[in-house]
C-alpha cells in the first residue's frame, strides 16, 4: 500500500494513527503543503480533490479520510474497528459524519485561519460555535461511555481525534470538556496509537 500524506493535515493523520493500530505495511509519499504539491497535476490525477489522505492498494486509488478509514478498516482490521451488522456500521459512521461537519467545519476551518490566515468556510466565530456544537454532542456521550460507538475503538476514534485534540488552536478550550480529555487520554493508551 502507498499512502499520500502532509504533516500538517489532520486528516492524513487520522489514516496514520489507523494505519500505526492495525500494523498495517505501507510507503508513505510526503507531499509539500507549502509549495502546493497537492495541487500539481500529478497529484490531482491520484486525488482530484487536490487534498489528503490518498492511498494505492492493489492498483485502487482512494481518496478522502473516511472512506481511507472505512477501506483500511475492511481490508485490514477486524469487526473491531468497523463491524458489518446495519446498526454497528451505523453508530460508526454516524461519528465519521461529525468528524467530516462540525469537527471539520468548524474546529478545522477556525484553526485554518488562526493558523494560517486562510479562510475557508464562514467567519472565525461561526466556526468556532460550530465546533462547539460538535464538542458539546462527544462531551455529552464520553460522561456515560468510553468509546464514541460500540463501547470499545472503533475508526471513529481517529476520524474525530484530530481536530478536537487541536481545538485550543482555533481557540476553543478543551477544559471544561473534561470527558473529552479523559477519551483522548484513553486513545493515547491504545497500543499502536502515534502522536503527530
Amino acid at each position: 500500500m502507498k499512502v499520500y500524506l502532509a504533516k500538517v493535515s489532520g486528516n492524513a493523520y487520522k489514516l496514520r494513527i489507523l494505519l500505526s493500530l492495525l500494523k498495517v505495511p505501507h510507503e508513505v509519499v510526503w507531499l509539500d503543503f507549502a509549495n502546493k504539491e497537492h495541487k500539481s497535476a500529478a497529484y490531482l490525477k491520484i486525488n482530484p480533490r487536490g487534498e489528503v489522505p490518498a492511498l494505492e492498494d492493489h492498483g485502487h486509488m482512494i481518496w478522502d479520510s473516511a472512506a481511507c478509514l472505512v477501506y483500511v478498516a475492511r481490508q485490514y482490521g477486524s469487526e473491531q474497528w468497523l463491524p458489518t451488522d446495519p446498526l454497528g456500521l451505523a453508530e460508526v459512521m454516524q461519528w465519521l459524519a461529525l468528524s467530516a461537519t462540525e469537527l471539520q467545519c468548524g474546529l478545522q476551518y477556525a484553526r485554518r485561519l488562526l493558523v494560517l490566515g486562510r479562510r475557508t468556510l464562514g467567519t472565525l466565530e461561526e466556526g468556532q460555535n460550530f465546533g462547539r456544537l460538535a464538542l458539546d454532542v462527544v462531551e455529552t456521550h464520553l460522561k456515560t461511555h468510553e468509546w464514541l460507538a460500540l463501547g470499545r475503538p472503533t475508526i471513529a476514534e481517529p476520524a474525530c481525534f484530530p481536530y478536537i485534540e487541536t481545538a485550543p488552536e482555533s481557540q476553543v478550550a478543551l477544559e471544561s470538556y473534561p470527558a473529552i480529555i479523559q477519551w483522548m487520554q484513553r486513545c493515547r493508551q491504545l497500543p499502536g496509537w502515534i502522536d503527530r
